[in-house]
């Protein structure tokens, strides 16, 4: 199911980490390959890029991450 995300919050890598108290590092481990985050490419190297989370996205990785029983009975 593909959900428009176009004018949703979006959120970065640096918002989530202090939201939800994780190292930066380790939400770009979550979101890197999650459908539904818009990965921007800086330059031609790979390591130069940023990460847009739109909310939606942002409460599917959290709900999943910090409540994994919930995660399973909406599954």
């Amino acid at each position: 199911m593909l959900v428009d995300t176009t004018f949703e919050t979006h959120y970065s890598l640096a918002d989530l980490a202090k939201q939800w108290r994780i190292g930066r590092e380790t939400v770009r481990r979550l979101v890197k390959d999650e459908p539904g985050v818009c990965r921007i490419q800086l330059g031609k190297k790979k390591s130069m890029c940023r990460y847009s989370v739109p909310d939606s996205v942002a409460r599917r990785i959290h709900t999943r991450l910090f409540n994994p029983a919930g995660a399973l009975k909406a599954a």
